[in-house]
């Protein structure tokens, strides 16, 4: 399985779960900073603090980034450290760790990619409301500019957000991530918000006249009904809408899907919160599209919650990590021929896939993780069989390059190829560090890789007891 010419293969972190020195060079405290340190919210009271102090060990990861044989980097920018109250000028020892990053990543021959906002907003931006204030849509803007100002020359990839409905819903609704919020009215206002945001980086990047691209990436999940019934597929229909359509279009249609706009009128009142111009805003036309893919979500109609449904976490007979998500590869199929269907020849990256592991460091120094390699290597041929079908997929980027600190889980969860002693901060590359260079080099699987990625993952079919993906529109 060889991969179009150019395509490249990546790894993929972010600010606050790696990089530490929250205290120095003028870095400001950030939602997920106050978050952390407040009691209950995380995993053994864990924070960022430290992480895997990538802020003074840049050169010696990217030089392994290198050695291992990697592309391409997705990381993404701390906002307070470039601007430490949300406003105003830029701290120049922020913007100058970025650009000694950029430049030791073109040194090595590594293509970057940077994410504008990975969750860590400004502490005091959130003083102001945070994502539910409209004025951090602008502030948003201007930080965004701050950035193409510096790094716009050497920086050709850019992405405004990651994962906006975990920022929005979770932050906000499910109160699991920062700030901490449980209120439906407050996700869906947070979720405009930063949307809007997003139309705002992107008229910045276009204003700048930039040479690179520009898009955003939300998590997807493709969404199956647990039945057949009516009831099962219309809750399916709120859900595909709540995590997918939601996100994708307005970014790629510059409207919101008509069902959501009356499912939340109904479930959380007016939305007033959308002004004139909003949604013209929102759509200006981005040059590709991240999706951040992990699992499915199959869908039973429950009245009694607040959307109306709830989610079967696991099928009967589909294979699963340590943690319980389940390993479905082939909905990443799925999912990629669904965006293409419903908005278009947009070129796409994974710029997010990877699976919990329990790694341990072995007898022999080594850390050896089969499962997942296993994991990716199946994901890698699903994505081939979606270019196969016509998707135009550019890109695959492996989550995480290292262990690191997993928001409210702490440092209980490894999902890196390269594992971290916290205690020591040694890297130590894991089998799939090695096995993922493999693929980058030759650009696709082997034959041994191909025949073991069609080998059945388990007795039962992986897709067992689910039926087929929610593909209905209502225009």
């Amino acid at each position: 399985m060889r991969f179009p010419e150019g395509f490249l293969w990546g790894v993929a972190t972010s600010s606050y779960q790696i990089e530490g020195a929250v205290h120095e060079d003028g870095r400001g405290e950030s939602i997920w900073d106050r978050f952390a340190r407040t009691p209950g919210n995380t995993l053994n009271g864990d924070t960022g603090d430290v992480a895997c102090d990538h802020y003074h060990r840049y050169a010696e990861d990217v030089a392994l980034m290198a050695d291992l044989g990697y592309g391409a980097y997705r990381f993404s920018v701390a906002w307070p450290r470039i601007q430490p109250d949300g406003r105003g000028p830029a701290n120049q020892k922020g913007l100058d760790f970025y650009r000694r990053l950029v430049a030791r990543l073109l040194e090595r021959g590594i293509t970057p990619m940077v994410t504008l906002y990975h969750w860590d907003l400004p502490q005091a931006l959130q003083e102001k409301g945070g994502w539910l204030n409209r004025d951090t849509a602008e502030r948003f803007g201007e930080f965004a500019a701050l950035m193409f100002d510096a790094l716009g020359d050497a920086v050709k990839l850019w992405l405004t957000h990651n994962e906006p409905w975990c920022a929005s819903m979770l932050g906000h609704f499910r109160g699991v991530h920062a700030p901490g919020m449980k209120d439906l009215r407050a996700g869906v206002i947070s979720s405009h918000h930063i949307l809007l945001s997003h139309g705002r980086a992107v008229t910045a990047y276009r204003d700048g006249n930039y040479r690179g691209q520009i898009g955003i990436a939300p998590n997807l999940l493709p969404n199956y009904p647990l039945t057949d019934s009516a009831a099962d597929r219309e809750a399916t229909r709120i859900s595909d809408g709540y995590v997918n359509r939601w996100f994708l279009d307005p970014v790629l249609k510059g409207s919101y899907p008509a069902d959501m706009l009356a499912f939340y009128t109904q479930v959380v009142g007016p939305l007033d919160f959308i002004k004139e111009g909003d949604l013209a805003a929102m759509g200006a036309p981005v040059d590709l599209l991240g999706i951040n893919y992990y699992r499915r979500r199959t869908i039973e109609a429950d009245p009694t919650s607040e959307l109306g449904f709830r989610v079967h976490d696991i099928v009967p007979g589909t294979p699963t990590t340590v943690t319980g998500s389940e390993i479905v590869p082939e909905c990443l199929y799925d999912l990629l021929l669904w965006v293409k269907a419903n908005y278009g020849d947009v070129p796409l990256y994974i710029t997010e896939n990877g699976m919990v592991r329990d790694d341990r460091i072995g007898p022999d120094g080594q850390v050896h993780d089969p499962e997942r390699v296993d994991f990716l290597r199946r994901h890698v041929a699903a994505a081939y069989r979606a270019i196969e079908a016509g998707v135009n997929l550019r890109g695959f980027f492996a989550w995480s390059f290292m262990d690191n600190f997993e928001w409210a889980f702490g440092y209980s969860q490894r999902f890196g190829l390269v594992y971290v002693d916290y205690a020591t901060q040694a890297r130590i590359p894991k089998d799939s560090a090695r096995w993922w260079g493999q693929v980058a080099r030759r650009n696709g699987l082997d034959e041994v890789d191909v025949a073991l990625a069609q080998q059945p993952l388990a007795a039962d079919s992986p897709s067992s007891g689910a039926r087929p993906m929610f593909t209905e529109r209502e225009e």
